[in-house]
Formats: structure tokens, sequence, C-alpha cells
């Protein structure tokens, strides 16, 4: 075996979460472009097919599981789904996250409750499920996308963070759980990445001198950088990275 023959996802199942567009999407044709069968999931059923049907045409092999993240017996009757069409799960990616970027002081307690559960609970319901599948062939990833964001604060961005890094403890903790059960648990925190949900942030000449300032490779991320560093984690060439938070951040937080 090559090292390249170690990249590939080739008789594999995966799930990826938030995946009909952005990072999400990303991750799941990357993923499928190595050989995976990749379930993607969102809330909205059309915008899925076009991800999923985006993803066939080039050859690879996908399918499509409408339902909102935090909803957990849909979380259930998913894996569920995937159980009896594949009868396993190798690979778990939990993309999906929400942002409410407002002032602590101006939050609710059902806005604080609903980030949490988007952010943090709904992911960790299911990689637990997940891994429960996993166990039965001794091998699997778990990888959670969490942010810089968990590691740097910014202005009326209180709870982001706050779960963000909440997911980062939780993919420690299950890289010790079941690291014994050969499932190992990573992840990845991005940095800026131009996305279709922050494309006028990211075409706002104003805001190029500091991202020039504070990115030292100087540019907002492409949304397909995310794709190898999710390939990588995902793949047997990791298969002794365990408990790791990957940062693709263009070395935004290493810069004084």
């Amino acid at each position: 075996m090559t090292i390249l023959d170690r990249f590939s996802q080739k008789g594999r199942v995966a799930l990826v979460t938030g995946a009909a567009r952005g990072l999400g999407f990303e991750i799941a044709k990357a993923l499928a472009e190595a050989g995976a069968h990749v379930v993607l999931t969102g809330r909205t059923a059309a915008t899925l097919e076009a991800a999923v049907a985006a993803i066939t045409e080039a050859g690879g092999g996908a399918s499509a599981s409408a339902f909102d993240i935090a909803d957990r017996a849909a979380q259930r009757e998913t894996l569920a789904a995937i159980d009896r069409a594949h009868g396993r799960l190798d690979v778990l990616v939990n993309n999906v996250g929400a942002r409410d970027r407002r002032p602590l002081s101006e939050m609710d307690d059902e806005a604080i409750d609903e980030l949490i559960r988007a952010d943090l609970l709904a992911a960790a319901s299911l990689a637990r499920d997940a891994a429960a599948l996993m166990k039965r062939h001794d091998h699997g990833r778990l990888i959670s996308v969490t942010s810089i964001g968990g590691h740097v604060a910014m202005p009326n961005d209180g709870i982001y963070p706050a779960a963000k890094q909440g997911l980062t403890g939780l993919m420690r903790s299950m890289a010790v759980e079941y690291g014994p059960h050969g499932i190992t648990s990573n992840a990845i925190a991005p940095g800026w990445f131009a996305t279709e949900t922050n494309a006028a942030l990211a075409a706002d000449e104003d805001l190029m001198p500091f991202v020039r300032q504070r990115i030292p490779v100087q540019r907002w991320a492409r949304a397909d950088e995310i794709a190898g560093a999710a390939l990588f984690l995902a793949s047997d060439a990791a298969s002794f990275v365990n408990g790791h938070v990957l940062v693709v951040d263009g070395g935004m937080t290493v810069r004084m």
C-alpha cells in the first residue's frame, strides 16, 4: 500500500452534517472523490438534492437526509437508515454551526439555548450514536468542525465561541473513550473562509487591510481549502492522530 492509497475512502460510508453548501459540501465532495458514499444532511431538501446531484454527476456516491440537526429522533432515524442501506458508518463529520452575532446582554435564554443545542448538544448525541455503529467494525473517524472562534474571541459573539470550545472538549473526551475501539476523534478549526453565507463580507474591500495585516497569507480562504484537512483526518494516513485540533486559518491565530 502506498501513502496515497492510505487516503482512499473506497468502500466506506460517511455522514456529513450541514453539507448542502459551504464547507460541509466541500468536505462531502472530497470524501466522495476519494471513494466514500457520503450522506449529506441539511434542513432544506431541494438544496441537498442539488448538492447530491453535483457529487453524483462528477462520479461520486452520495445521498441526502433532510432534517434539523437538533431533532434527535431524526438523527436516530438517519443513522438507522444508513445502517439498513450500508450496514456500516465509517466517518462522521459534525459540521453544522449556528451563529448569533449579538452582545450577550441582548440575548435571552431561548436564544442562548438554541445556539448551544445546534452547536454542541446535537453534535454530542449524533457522535455518541454514530460511534455505536462504528464499534461494530472496530474502526471509525469522528471529526468535529469547530472554529478559531473557540480559541480567540471577538466582540458581540459570546455564545458561539463557548459552544465551539465545548465541542473541542467533547472531541477530546471522545478520543479517550473511543480510541480503544479503533475510533479516532479530531477537530478542524477553520479561520476566515469565504462561503455563500459571508460572501458580502469577504468581498468588502474596506476589510482587506485588516485581513492582510492579521492573516499571514493575506487573504480569505477558499471553501475548497478545507477539503484536504477533512480527508486527512478521515483517512488511514491519520490513524494515529487522535484528540487533535487541526487549525486551518492561514496562520491567523499564531500571529502576534
